[in-house]
């Protein structure tokens, strides 16, 4: 199959699905995720698709949800994207937070509803799986968003320097989450601002 087929074939997936992930067009066309990124370069550039976090979306669905997440989910706060975390949710709906705090909180309480959840690495400010993340809680440097606040990092070595210049603990995806539960007393409801 040419490349101009696949991306015909990728045009009509994307058009009925809205969404989908890279490996799932590998698999359906029968060609590497290396070629699927080739395929999907020039309609990322003629504005198609946006490329997400492991697929691409619609671009059209993408722009009027980005324009309809402006306020955290969580406390009505306003979004920072260095600092965002946006859940990928079913039926192309994705809610975002301000910080990765109230990401976690929210991520629990939807459980499994969660297709996937993003986050930007603190250093590098490159997008990241936010399940494969370490955050960096308890630290002296302060960003301004809700406490306890939660910094993310791609890799744990990061977060184990930055910890040793500014303090605080690293944890796991799963230990953050039941950490800021418990640190909040198990209520979902309200989270603690920086003043």
């Amino acid at each position: 199959m040419l490349p101009i087929e696949r991306q015909n074939r990728i045009k009509d997936r994307i058009q009925e699905k809205r969404n989908i992930k890279i490996a799932e067009l590998s698999q359906e066309l029968g060609v590497s995720e290396m070629t699927i990124h080739r395929d999907i370069k020039p309609l990322i550039n003629e504005g198609f698709v946006v490329k997400t976090f492991g697929g691409i979306t619609l671009a059209g669905d993408y722009q009027d949800i980005a324009s309809n997440t402006k306020e955290c989910v969580i406390c009505n706060k306003d979004t920072d994207e260095r600092l965002a975390y946006r859940l990928i949710l079913p039926n192309n709906r994705i809610e975002m937070t301000c910080c990765a705090h109230c990401g976690l909180i929210r991520h629990r309480q939807l459980g499994d509803e969660v297709i996937q959840a993003i986050c930007h690495d603190f250093f590098k400010q490159t997008t990241i799986s936010a399940s494969i993340t370490w955050y960096v809680m308890n630290t002296s440097v302060h960003m301004g968003c809700c406490q306890p606040q939660a910094l993310t990092f791609e890799w744990k070595e990061h977060a184990e320097k930055f910890v040793k210049g500014f303090g605080g603990e690293v944890y796991s995806f799963y230990e953050a989450m039941e950490y800021l539960y418990k640190k909040m007393n198990g209520s979902e409801k309200h989270c603690s601002k920086h003043e």
